[in-house]
């Protein structure tokens, strides 16, 4: 009997066939990755593979690692698979692996979002035989509204504050999050000032040629209080540090799909949440699966047991499979979602 396509180990998914991992938690020797977010592009392999679009974030995370790029569809060749990487919807660069091994595929996922923004190349289904997918989401409750409805509230509630004399905080992911925020926003409102984290990764990603709205980079030399009208953009970690004072009266908000279950806004204190999230929502991630044709299904770092039970119960060898990445605030899972029938 051959061996699987993939493999699953205490250091990440392995391909025997190729001799490398896809997104491993522990150093190897050649490590394929899907996108730049730090629970799946690690530190310690001593040799990387992404795509063109990943690399530039990859190599200002990481450091001078060995790193290889793939244009996004290309195939290539290692030992005896064939690897192909392919849109993920997630962040800028971010995909899902394709991987063929005497006429069976298998693909892994990654992080992944159906609806399409304007940064991310757009996620393509790809047929396969077994999908390896995450299921951040997945509940029933988590089903997202469209785009221009969340930017029309963020705006709105930008507006509102400015009129008021208030200055715009929102909470959102350096890398992702924060720039999916500004895609949003209307700078015509008045002036965007960034977290030196948020900062930096707008400038590798302008680089590329995403269209961004300018930013100024909050500093010591910057007397923020005399900025008039502004939305600052900074990662969570921000919030609620001494690093907010100099902005003086505030209304603080949080993006994030958990922003979608009241327990987990009542427990952040922000004035607001808005639901906007870089992951597929419930109808997306059965959409997705369905369009992989995939007969077996791996469900990883989310609500992998009800997930998992919900595909068996729609015909699928659906299995969970236990690894190390993280999801978005994962922190912030609440037991209300958990006790949503499912």
């Amino acid at each position: 009997m051959s061996e699987p396509v993939l493999t699953f180990t205490d250091r990440g998914i392995y391909c025997p066939a190729g001799d490398f991992f896809i997104d491993p938690w522990r150093p190897v020797d050649r490590a394929l990755i899907t996108h730049g977010h730090a629970d799946h592009a690690r530190w310690g392999h001593r040799h990387y593979l992404a795509t063109e679009s990943a690399a530039p974030v990859m190599r200002y995370r990481l450091g001078d690692v060995s790193l290889d790029t793939i244009p996004m569809g290309a195939s290539r060749t290692i030992g005896g698979a064939k690897v192909s990487f392919h849109p993920a919807g997630h962040i800028p660069g971010s995909a899902q692996i394709r991987v063929e091994v005497a006429g069976e595929v298998w693909v892994v996922s990654g992080d992944y979002k159906t609806e399409a923004d304007r940064l991310s190349e757009p996620f393509e289904p790809v047929r396969c035989h077994a999908f390896i997918t995450e299921c951040t989401f997945g509940l029933p409750v988590f089903k997202w509204r469209p785009e221009a409805d969340i930017a029309a509230e963020i705006n709105a509630w930008w507006a509102t504050n400015a009129a008021e004399g208030r200055a715009s905080v929102l909470g959102a992911y350096s890398l992702g999050k924060a720039q999916r925020v500004l895609s949003l926003v209307d700078p015509g409102i008045g002036p965007i000032l960034t977290h030196g984290a948020v900062e930096a990764t707008n400038a590798i990603l302008r680089d590329q040629g995403l269209p961004l709205p300018a930013t100024t980079q909050v500093t010591q030399d910057l007397d923020a209080k005399n900025v008039k009208n502004p939305l600052i953009i900074a990662p969570p970690s921000a919030l609620g540090t001494p690093w907010m004072r100099r902005f003086g009266p505030a209304s603080q908000s949080f993006a994030s799909g958990w922003m979608a279950l009241r327990g987990v806004r009542r427990r952040r204190a922000m004035d607001r949440g808005f639901v906007i999230s870089d992951h597929a929502d419930w109808d997306g991630l059965l959409w997705a699966i369905a369009e992989t044709g995939a007969e077996k299904v791996f469900c990883t770092h989310g609500y992998t047991d009800i997930f998992t039970r919900w595909l068996k119960k729609e015909g699928y060898d659906a299995h969970v499979l236990e690894t190390e990445f993280g999801s978005e605030d994962a922190d912030e899972v609440s037991q209300e979602a958990e006790q949503v029938p499912s």
